[in-house]
C-alpha cells in the first residue's frame, strides 16, 4: 500500500501534534458548549465518539482516496457560538440537536449547490470577523476572571502561555496545560475518581426543531462555520499550493454531520491551524506525501473518539478555574486575529465595530441569542453607512 511507503516519522508526529493541538486548544469549549444544553456525561462522552469520528473518516478517507492532504476539524467558533447562545436561551439537548442538523443542511446545500463562496462573499470578512471575536471575546474574560477563585493558578498559566509563546510557540497551549494539570494535582485539585478507562457509548438524541433554536443556534453556527472555519481553511489549502474538490469536501462535512448529528456532532468543517501542520514542509519534504499526515491525524481521531469517554473524565477531573483559563488563553490568538481583521479598514470599521459589542454584551431579544443581532445589527449598519455612496474622488 503506498501509504505506508510514503509515511514517514516527521509526517506521523505531525499528525500527532494536529491531533494534540486541536484537542487541548478547544475541547473545554466543547465541553462548554454540550453543559449549555444541559448534557449528562454519557452525552458529553457521545459528542466526544461523534466528533471523533466524523473528523477522523471525514479526514483519513479523502486523503488516501486523493493522496492529498485533507484536514476536518469541529467548529470551535461555533462551539463557543453554542455555548453562548445555549445558556442565554435556555435550549433543551433536543432543540440544539436539531439546530445541528439544519446547519448540516445547510453547509451539504452550500457544498452541493456550489454557492458557498458566492453567498459568504456578500457578507464583508469584516463582519464574520467581528461576530467571531465578539463571541470569543468572552471566553477570554472568563479566563482571567478566574483568577479572582485561583489566582496562583491561573498566573501560573499565564506566564507558562507567554514564556512558551516566545520559545516554541506551536505547543504553547499544550505546554500550559502540562503546567496545569502538574500544578493542580500536586495540589491535590484533580477528581482522579471521575476518570474510568471505557470506550465511548453513541447516545441517539431525537431531533426537536424550534424556530427559536433556528435563528438562536442553527444560523449563527452556519455563518460563523463557513465564514470563519471553511474559508480560512480553503485559504490555508490554497497557500499551502493544494489544489482540492472544495465544494465535493465541504458536502462531505455536511453530510457527515448530519448523519452524526443526534449524537453530538454538531458542525465539521476544514480546519486551518491544524491543516497548516500537517500541510507544510515539516511534516514530509516531500508534498506528494503530505498526505500521511493528514491520514494519522484522521486515524488518531477516530481512536480519540473511541475512548471518548475517558477525556469526559479527564475534563470532569480538572478544576473549573483551569478549564476555562485554558480556553481562553487557547482563543487570544484568534480573538486578536478577529479583531485585527474587523478593524483593519475604514468604511467597515464602525459597522464591524457595532457587531463586536452587541456580539460580547450577551443581549438576547424575543430568545434570539446575540450572535444573530450582532450580523443583523453590523449588516444594518454597514447597509446605512455605504448604500449607493459614491467613491470618494482621487
Amino acid at each position: 500500500m503506498h501509504f505506508f511507503k510514503d509515511l514517514s516519522l516527521s509526517a506521523f508526529t505531525a499528525g500527532f501534534v494536529a491531533v494534540l493541538v486541536g484537542f487541548t486548544s478547544s475541547v473545554a469549549i466543547v465541553f462548554q458548549a454540550a453543559q449549555a444544553f444541559h448534557a449528562t456525561p454519557a452525552q458529553i462522552t457521545s459528542w466526544m465518539w461523534a466528533l471523533g469520528l466524523g473528523m477522523g473518516l471525514c479526514s483519513l478517507v479523502p486523503s488516501l482516496w486523493l493522496r492529498k492532504p485533507v484536514m476536518v476539524a469541529w467548529s470551535t467558533p461555533g462551539a463557543a457560538v453554542l455555548a453562548t447562545a445555549g445558556l442565554a436561551g435556555g435550549f433543551s439537548m433536543a432543540e440544539a440537536v436539531g439546530a445541528f442538523m439544519v446547519c448540516a443542511a445547510l453547509i451539504t446545500a452550500a457544498g452541493a449547490t456550489g454557492w458557498f463562496e458566492r453567498v459568504m462573499n456578500r457578507i464583508p470578512m469584516e463582519i464574520a470577523a467581528a461576530l467571531l471575536a465578539g463571541v470569543l471575546a468572552r471566553f477570554g474574560l472568563q479566563a482571567f476572571a478566574a483568577a479572582q477563585t485561583a489566582l496562583p493558578l491561573v498566573l501560573l498559566m499565564l506566564g507558562t502561555y507567554l514564556v512558551a509563546r516566545r520559545l516554541w510557540p506551536r505547543y504553547a497551549v499544550v505546554l500550559t496545560l502540562a503546567v496545569a494539570i502538574a500544578y493542580a494535582a500536586l495540589r491535590g485539585q484533580m477528581a482522579w475518581s471521575a476518570v474510568s478507562l471505557e470506550l465511548a457509548m453513541p447516545q441517539f438524541t431525537a431531533p426537536e426543531f424550534s424556530w427559536s433554536a433556528l435563528v438562536s443556534l442553527a444560523l449563527p453556527l452556519f455563518v460563523v462555520t463557513m465564514a470563519s472555519q471553511n474559508l480560512p481553511g480553503v485559504a490555508v489549502i490554497r497557500a499551502s499550493g493544494y489544489t482540492l474538490p472544495i465544494s465535493r469536501l465541504i458536502t462531505l462535512t455536511g453530510v457527515a454531520t448530519l448523519v452524526l448529528a443526534p449524537f453530538g456532532a454538531f458542525a465539521l468543517n476544514f480546519s486551518a491551524i491544524t491543516a497548516a501542520i500537517c500541510m507544510g514542509p515539516e511534516a514530509h519534504e516531500d508534498r506528494s506525501k503530505r498526505y500521511t499526515a493528514a491520514a494519522s491525524c484522521g486515524a488518531l481521531y477516530i481512536v480519540v473518539g473511541i475512548f471518548g469517554a475517558v477525556i469526559t473524565g479527564l475534563l470532569t477531573a480538572f478544576p473549573n478555574e483551569l478549564v476555562v483559563a485554558i480556553a481562553g488563553l487557547a482563543l487570544l490568538g484568534t480573538i486578536g486575529n478577529g479583531l485585527s481583521v474587523a478593524l483593519r479598514d475604514e468604511p467597515h470599521r464602525e459597522a464591524a465595530l457595532i457587531t463586536f459589542l452587541v456580539t460580547l454584551s450577551g443581549v438576547a431579544i424575543a430568545g434570539v441569542g446575540s450572535a444573530f443581532w450582532g450580523v443583523a445589527a453590523g449588516s444594518l449598519a454597514l447597509f446605512v453607512q455605504q448604500y449607493a455612496r459614491r467613491p470618494a474622488p482621487r
